[in-house]
């Protein structure tokens, strides 16, 4: 059987529906999914795109024909497939989602026992090889079943768990959820707490009527700020479609970057839990590891992803880990991402320092970033190896892409996983190194 293979990505299963994903793909993969790991079960969970249903009945119908139950959490957050599968001990999960994607899109992020990441040649593209080699799908003379089960005041109970709730000041909050699975996850956890929240876009929707569910787009953040100036809110909140990823924007309406949310949770946990270990990806500022240096703790630099993230976290028992892309893992949730406990976390701190957002920020934050800055190459090896020996007085690792350190500023060239595109983000010491060096940089990426 012919499936393409471009969707078949770094970290999960994503595309088009019908094109490139529908209900006939979705059966092989839930049959051959369940043929490798030969699992008891398999927790299956879905977002509120408009194919979501159609593909959970096509995959579980696949898991089902080869004898293996699913266990339906029905709608659900990313973050809250992951907690079910650590949990309660299954074997395997999946989540139907294409995550901030547009609504024509959809996938499946997959994960093994203890909500550990099935991905790239672990597993995924071992899927793809079995679907094509595969002709037949005999039925097992035992099918598996289908087993409801709603985990909702579980997972909130569990998020709840990482703070003091009574420590909570009653800030008035903007949270907008994009219409997606945030504003189902939110309100149990919500009602649990002093805050005095403006809702916006918290009615699920997959057609996605008032933004696209990616708050790590500014323009996808203006009803938000307008919101936010309209009720005069102590700071805003913004998740994306299926909620993994977090997002704060400050008094002012200013998002704050993931490195800078990775700080403020590290200074959080640091503070309950000294001396532990944090991880961080490189994109992520200098801001990061010099703030967990000072509070006592080891700051452990990883490449980007959390196939690469939640295995380092474990091996060296981190008590956290981020991304500048808002994914934020915590030991104590399995080592998986959660955008809710990250919002959690960071509330409490807000909480007990009772000022500001933005001087809290600050605070930690003397640096200037360009921020992603995407450029279409011929060939993205040879413009980085040309870059590499332009700078070569800096220091350099090329343990994803290219990262060029000096002492007043540095930069990361890494290629796009799907695109003919490079990636460019470089931070420097003041406004002036900033421009000059990214002007520099791209005089030879774009000649």
């Amino acid at each position: 059987m012919y499936v393409n293979p471009s969707i078949f990505k770094a970290y999960d299963i994503r595309g088009i529906v019908p094109d490139e994903l529908n209900a006939t793909v979705a059966h092989r993969i839930g049959y051959v999914l369940a043929d490798i790991l030969k699992p008891a079960a398999i927790a299956v969970g879905r977002d509120m795109r408009t194919s979501s249903d159609e593909l959970f009945d096509a995959l579980t119908g696949g898991i089902n024909d080869r004898g293996v139950d699913v266990i339906d959490l029905g709608l659900i957050s990313t973050d809250g497939l992951y907690f079910a599968v650590g949990k309660f001990g299954w074997d395997a999960g999946v989540m139907i989602t294409a995550s901030h994607n547009p609504k024509e899109y959809n996938g499946f992020k997959i994960c093994r026992k203890g909500a550990q990441p099935l991905s790239g040649q672990d597993g995924l593209q071992r899927i793809l090889g079995v679907i094509r080699e595969m002709d037949e799908m005999p039925k097992s003379p035992s099918p598996g079943m289908i087993i409801r089960k709603d985990i909702s005041r579980d997972y909130a109970a569990h998020c709840l768990s990482f703070i003091n709730p009574a420590s909570v000041k009653p800030f008035k909050v903007v949270i907008d959820t994009g219409n997606g699975m945030a504003g189902a996850t939110l309100p149990p956890v919500l009602d649990k707490l002093p805050l005095d929240v403006v809702r916006l876009y918290f009615d699920l929707d997959g057609t996605f009527p008032n933004h696209p569910a990616s708050p790590i787009e500014i323009e996808n953040l203006r009803d938000l700020q307008n919101k936010m100036r309209e009720t005069e809110a102590d700071f805003g909140v913004a998740f994306d479609g299926d909620a993994d990823r977090m997002f704060l924007l400050d008094r002012q309406g200013r998002q704050i970057g993931g490195d800078m949310i990775t700080a403020l949770v590290a200074k959080s946990l640091l503070s309950k839990h000294p001396g532990e270990t944090v991880l961080y990806n490189l994109i992520c500022s200098r801001a990061v590891p010099e703030l967990v240096e000072r509070m006592g703790g080891t700051a452990i630099r990883t490449v980007v992803g959390h196939a690469f993230i939640k295995p380092l976290m474990k091996k060296h028992n981190a008590i956290f880990g981020g991304e500048h892309s808002g994914h934020f893992y915590f030991r104590d949730n399995w080592y998986a991402d959660s955008g809710l406990i990250a919002f959690l976390v960071c509330l409490e701190l807000i909480s007990r320092e009772n000022r500001p957002l933005h001087e809290m920020v600050a605070e930690i934050d003397p640096y200037f970033r360009s921020g992603e800055i995407n450029s279409h190459v011929d060939s993205a090896p040879d413009r980085i190896e040309q870059v590499g020996r332009i700078f070569k007085d800096g220091r350099q690792d090329h343990s994803d892409g290219l990262t060029v350190e000096y002492d007043d500023f540095w930069f990361n060239l890494r290629p796009s996983n799907t695109e003919p595109l490079l990636r460019l983000n470089l931070e420097a010491v003041d406004k002036t190194v900033l421009k000059a060096k990214t002007k520099q940089l791209l005089e030879i990426i774009r000649p």
